[in-house]
């Protein structure tokens, strides 16, 4: 795999590929479909509050979908055992494209820790990450799904009416084999307060978190969402409650930037304009006047100009409450870009099959690989394909302009553009993975065919599960 994209600067941390010898010890794997009992309530998690009666709960099989990669059959859930009995029909799975590696994803949920999804606006990424957490908590493991994507569609299809910072326990989900599945939102400014009211006295939280400065800043300045996201799968991580943390990233190349917030923290923390605005309220009273005869007045008389006198000092005595608080900021920021290069850990990038979308696809992996992240894969979602590939888009089309100079069969005819049109669209997708798999030799893939319909509850999240695991669907006949 060539390291195309663009690369970082050398003070990175890199990440160390030891074992999580840490996490291992506080949080044993747990073996899909193991029993499970005794979950007590977790005081910092809010329920559901659509889910009653969520004690104990004892597993009653594995899942037995396996992890080879091939056809498989899916059928650990009583409610769909129940279906097949009512009379089924197969919906098979297609052929896996010739020569590519298959992304084993069973293989991956039942392993990894972390499962971060990224990929470019559009292409199914947010539902993408809600399957494979869903598909993860019915194998049997306890699971958070966390969006950074500030869209709500992962509520709606949790069946959530919102997500915020608090993980909420999903209802619906099939607890057979002993997994649940909780739901969150990230929330900037709440994180920030969180670690301001964890990291600091009292007296100093209640000055920061009253600062207007502050409060604009933990809000919506720039980078402040990627350096949140850090601190918060860090916190999720260190919590030692979930097997499996799911990580819905932002659109665009944005889903990278959260990899530079250890690097751009320290260049922040240790920039010469941070010192300067901290000198105003560390010299305080009469020593200001000497600090601004030392040097600094001409700097401090064009920013008050600029900003004015109260932002400024409202500014400095931000970042002198903040001071106390840098070293551990760049300390956990740094540890959690370690966890993300650990064993046990997964960048799965999301794409659709369109020439824009494969393009960004190409600089995450290319990036992951440049920054020595564990890619496992690329998911291509809705694709299409004709299952009559002995009838040509020549033959189609020339089959229904037969029928239209007879004057016949006019509903016949329509149905044959309509396939040509639908092999033409096949073809022309094939084509664009073609592209990115010569490019990518080596990068695992697996294809999830285009649905009939929006994903926008647990049913449409687990057919597209289903789909990713390559698992022959059974469905309802008639």
């Amino acid at each position: 795999m060539s390291a195309v994209g663009s690369t970082s600067g050398d003070d990175r941390p890199q990440p160390e590929k030891s074992a999580r010898t840490t996490r291992a010890t506080a949080r044993p794997a747990k073996a899909p479909g193991a029993a499970k009992a005794g979950n007590g309530a977790n005081p910092a998690k809010a329920p559901n509050p659509a889910k009653a009666g969520n004690g104990a709960k004892a597993g009653d099989g594995a899942n037995g979908a396996g992890s080879e990669g091939t056809r498989r059959r899916s059928g650990g859930s009583a409610g769909r055992a129940a279906a097949r009995s009512a009379g089924t029909a197969s919906r098979p799975v297609r052929p896996h494209p010739v020569g590519t590696p298959l992304l084993d994803v069973d293989a991956m949920l039942d392993t990894e820790r972390i499962i971060v999804c990224c990929g470019s606006g559009g292409v199914g990424k947010t539902t993408t990450a809600a399957a494979l957490a869903l598909r993860a908590a019915e194998r049997g493991r306890d699971v958070v799904v966390l969006t950074i994507d500030p869209a709500r569609r992962l509520a709606q299809s949790l069946g959530l009416t919102a997500l915020d910072n608090t993980p909420r326990e999903v209802a619906g989900v099939d607890g057979a084999a002993g997994g649940r599945l909780d739901a969150m939102m990230l929330d900037m400014k709440r994180t920030f307060d969180e670690i301001v009211l964890a990291h600091s006295t009292p007296e100093r939280a209640e000055a920061l978190l009253a600062n207007p400065f502050y409060q604009s800043l933990s809000s919506s300045f720039s980078g402040t969402q990627e350096y949140m996201a850090m601190e918060k799968l860090g916190q999720l991580d260190a919590s030692g409650e979930w097997d499996l943390i799911v990580v819905d990233t932002p659109p665009t190349r944005s889903a990278l930037d959260f990899l530079d917030a250890p690097t751009r923290l320290g260049t922040f923390l240790d920039g010469r304009l941070l010192r300067l605005l901290l000198a105003p309220a560390k010299a305080g009273g009469r020593a200001y006047a000497k600090v601004l005869g030392a040097g600094l007045g001409m700097f401090t008389k064009v920013i008050t100009k600029v900003l004015g006198a109260q932002l400024l000092m409202d500014v400095s005595q931000f970042v002198a409450a903040l001071e106390t608080m840098f070293g551990g900021f760049r300390a956990r920021a740094e540890e959690t870009y370690r966890l993300l290069g650990d064993p046990g850990t997964s960048f799965v990038v999301v794409a659709a099959p369109e020439a824009a979308a494969l393009r960004e696809a190409s600089y995450f992996v290319d990036r992951l690989d440049a920054e020595g992240m564990p890619l496992a894969g690329l998911v291509v979602n809705r694709m299409h394909h004709s299952d009559a590939k002995a009838l040509t888009v020549e033959r189609s089309l020339a089959a229904a302009e037969n029928l239209d100079e007879h004057g016949e069969h006019p509903l016949a005819a329509a149905v044959l553009r309509i396939h040509a049109e639908r092999a033409r669209l096949a073809s022309r997708e094939a084509r664009l993975r073609e592209r990115f798999t010569s490019a990518h030799p080596d990068t695992p893939l697996v294809e999830v065919e285009a649905l009939s319909e929006d994903v926008h509850d647990l049913a449409g999240l687990r057919e597209i599960g289903d789909a990713l695991a390559r698992v022959e669907r059974l469905e309802q006949a008639g």
